[in-house]
């Protein structure tokens, strides 16, 4: 047993290390990297007055380091196949790009002005050296930027596939992070680029509060007022709060198709679909028919289901003026009860203050106290009688409701055609634009922008996903810590995760071993023997158990207290069972549930109750094959085939017989 619980309790220790090894070894790579950096500032500041100290230094053989994580290394994407606007901002520079010098209308003076500020820089805690992106600068500030496409987009038959990379470095309070396709006309301005300018498609996350939104809206042309009528996508099922809280760098894909589909993608997974007919917010369609406005309901409809039954009458016996409640008659003053005594008095302690103007304020009276009188009484003041439901009341009578025999059901005005009624079955035929842009407000700032991307070809799009968005999908997924580091930094922000941690090890480990080293020893089976050793040896000094003799083999069956070929069959089958038992029952099934415990720590109190049951099931199979050894060793006891000679017996002959008796 004792051999089971040192194996358990190693094999603990053992995945534990395995857990903590990576966060120890990106420790000391970590503090491998500090020195290196040390080293290099005391060079550089060491300059040429240490050169011999160098060359000391260069004579001496490097000490071994740590191995590095691998590192990603960035090389800008290039576009590839057919696309309208492709910006990777590598360049360092705004150029191409245009900001907005308008003013919002209906707006304060003090925040009319589009003055927010952008800048083209590396994220702030960036994992791709050299990899840079737009980043609005400011908070609480109207931005407005836009640039040209290489040529306007006209829908026809071939999709629109536009994608771009947001990281909210900072998070997000309240603000977007949406593009608009600005539409191609006469009158577009970049320099003037305000909210009312006109666009074809809205497309991006936004929040506020805690609404998280992924916007898909595009405007459509009504073919006959000319009118344009925004339409909005329903809104995703999924959960879209990670994306605004991971600060993690998130691609946005939209694809709207010829044949009206479209679908909306976050980092290449599709979280939103549907079709440009049936799941916009308005229709794009109106409906054939509308309710005639100047059709009025008669005076004389009837919409009551139900009335009150005009032929019932109240009850002769129905008291309407019985009050609710009524003064318990069986009531009787508590003994005690001081009825001259005011349950408030005024506090005799109480002063009044020197700067009391009577004529001000009024003649002073002392706060009211509770009257010390009444604390060892039962009450004061006039005793009244407590009131207790009145069982005779039964309220304002009312006549029972009854069918209406005129209900003519609810009114509701009749249809009429629809004279705007129009039918675009493709309303995939948007109008064209010429410009993408960004019209923002945000309280949070360090917003970072990335990889812009405009064709009409999917697979281009991944292209450029793979080159663009895969490789920071890649360096972050190298630079994030292992299991072990994630669970220490955790611990660090709440140290109360520490208590959670101790009891998920030591649980399992307590449990394991208060089963293997506790229960009965080798010493209790010893009694045991000896107790029914000395128990037969008892039987056969009284009599009762006569000593076993040598048989012969024709008699071995007849004549002895061997079982039966029928019993030894059975204790075959028994043997067999109990083995299989055993082997269920065996502490294999415990390690298996202790390693899957130590890979799988999310489960981890579901696997501590498992580990339990284990212990516990295993325990009773114990007890069960103990109970089952007693019973064989027993055996020979219960059902004993006994000779009896006739000779034997006072005026008997030498014949015999046999009789099956209890011992």
């Amino acid at each position: 047993m004792h051999q089971k619980a040192l194996l358990f309790v190693l094999l603990a220790v053992g995945l534990l290390c395995l857990g903590l090894a990576p966060a120890c070894q990106a420790q000391d790579q970590n503090r491998d990297e500090d020195a290196d950096v040390e080293d290099d500032l005391d060079l550089d500041l060491a300059g040429t007055e240490d050169d011999d100290e160098l060359d000391r230094d260069e004579e001496a053989p490097p000490a071994p380091k740590a191995p590095s994580a691998p590192k990603v290394t960035y090389k800008a994407p290039e576009p590839m196949g057919e696309h309208f606007f492709a910006e990777s901002f590598d360049r360092g520079t705004l150029d191409g790009w245009v900001l907005s010098k308008a003013k919002k209308d209906d707006a304060d003076e003090e925040i009319a002005k589009y003055d927010g500020k952008w800048a083209v820089e590396e994220m702030k805690d960036t994992k791709l050296p050299g990899d840079k992106g737009l980043v609005l600068m400011s908070r609480a500030k109207h931005h407005a930027i836009s640039a040209p496409l290489l040529r306007p987009f006209t829908f026809d038959s071939m999709p629109l596939v536009i994608q771009y990379e947001v990281n909210f470095q900072s998070g997000i309070d309240c603000g977007g992070a949406y593009v608009k396709l600005l539409s191609e006309t006469p009158g577009l301005d970049l320099d003037q680029f305000v909210d009312k300018t006109a666009y074809t498609i809205m497309f991006g996350p936004d929040k506020c509060g805690e609404d998280y939104k992924l916007h898909f809206i595009f405007r459509h042309k009504n073919p006959k007022t000319g009118q344009y009528e925004e339409k909005h996508a329903k809104k995703p099922d999924a959960d879209l709060r990670s994306y605004f809280t991971d600060k993690k760098t998130h691609l946005y894909t939209l694809v709207v198709n010829a044949d009206n589909s479209f679908e909306v993608l976050v980092d290449q997974t599709v979280v939103n679909s549907g079709n440009l007919l049936k799941d916009m917010t308005p229709p794009v369609n109106p409906p054939a028919e509308i309710e005639d406005p100047d059709d009025h309901k008669p005076e004389d409809w009837d919409e009551r289901p139900k009335i009150q039954d005009p032929d019932a009458v109240k009850p002769e016996d129905w008291d309407e003026d019985a009050p609710a409640q009524i003064p318990d008659e069986d009531a009787v003053k508590p003994d005690g009860w001081l009825d001259d005594e005011a349950e408030y008095i005024g506090d005799p302690d109480a002063i009044k203050p020197d700067d009391w103007d009577e004529d001000m304020d009024g003649e002073w009276e002392a706060p009211q106290v509770p009257n010390p009188a009444c604390e060892s009484a039962p009450g004061c003041g006039p005793w009244k009688r407590p009131m207790i439901d009145n069982p005779s009341y039964k309220g304002k009578w009312k006549p029972p409701m009854v069918d209406n025999p005129n209900y003519q059901g609810i009114w509701k005005p009749r249809k009429i055609p629809n004279p705007d009624y129009f039918e675009d079955l493709q309303p995939f035929k948007m109008t064209p634009f010429s410009a993408l842009g960004l019209e923002l407000w945000s309280m949070t700032s360090d917003i970072f922008f990335d990889n812009f991307f405009i064709t009409n070809d999917r697979n281009t799009a991944e292209r450029w996903a793979t080159d663009g968005w895969g490789l920071k999908k890649a360096a972050e997924g190298a630079a994030e810590p292992g299991l072990a580091a994630q669970m220490l930094s955790a611990a660090e922000e709440r140290p109360w995760l520490w208590i959670v941690y101790v009891l998920t090890v030591a649980l399992p480990l307590v449990l394991i071993i208060v089963f293997c080293c506790t229960g009965k020893s080798s010493s209790g089976s010893a009694q045991d023997s000896l107790s029914l050793t000395s128990l037969q040896e008892e039987l056969k000094g009284a009599g009762r158990l006569q000593p076993e003799k040598k048989k012969t083999p024709a008699a071995e069956y007849k004549k002895t207290d061997e079982p039966q070929p029928d019993v030894k069959e059975e204790e075959e089958d028994e043997e067999e069972e109990d083995k299989a038992e055993e082997a269920k029952s065996s502490p294999g099934g415990l390690a298996l549930s202790l390693t899957w415990f130590w890979s799988c720590p999310s489960s981890g109190s579901v696997t501590v109750w498992f580990i339990f049951l284990q212990l516990q099931r295993t325990r009773v199979m114990k007890k069960r094959l103990l109970l089952r050894k007693r019973r064989e060793r027993m055996r020979p006891r219960q059902k004993r085939k006994k000779t009896i000679f006739c000779g034997d017996l006072p005026g008997a002959g030498g014949s015999e017989r046999t009789d099956s008796s209890e011992p």
